[in-house]
């Protein structure tokens, strides 16, 4: 897959961001197919997806390393400030408030959920 790195347009639309970099749409799309320009819930992440074809495991899973992820998912993590979603691909982390990174932006706790294709 391949991912353009979309930042944040304000500092609580990371959610929107990454769904924009996985659809292949705008932040400004997310928001107006969400109804919501603020903080995105999983409930809301995983809705998009499925509704625009993503398929995104049910289960949370943690992660100590880059090594343990799948070459796709959705990133829940605990940085300094907030919870906040992100989003890896294929060794690589697309971060909309830290930019593009080859390892986890400083977080403690680290989630993801697996996307794909849906079959």
């Amino acid at each position: 897959m391949k991912v353009t790195y979309i930042h944040e347009p304000t500092d609580l639309q990371c959610g929107q961001a990454v769904l924009a970099m996985v659809l292949g749409k705008t932040p400004e799309y997310i928001c107006s197919f969400l109804g919501n320009d603020r903080e995105t819930d999983l409930k809301e992440m995983k809705r998009t997806l499925r509704e625009h074809g993503v398929r995104i495991s049910d289960e949370r899973k943690q992660a100590c390393s880059k090594e343990e992820l799948p070459s796709l998912c959705l990133l829940s993590l605990e940085t300094p400030r907030c919870w906040h979603w992100s989003l890896y691909c294929e060794g690589t982390f697309y971060d909309p408030e830290h930019g593009v990174l080859t390892d986890f932006p400083q977080c403690k706790r680290k989630y993801f959920w697996e996307l794909g294709a849906e079959t």
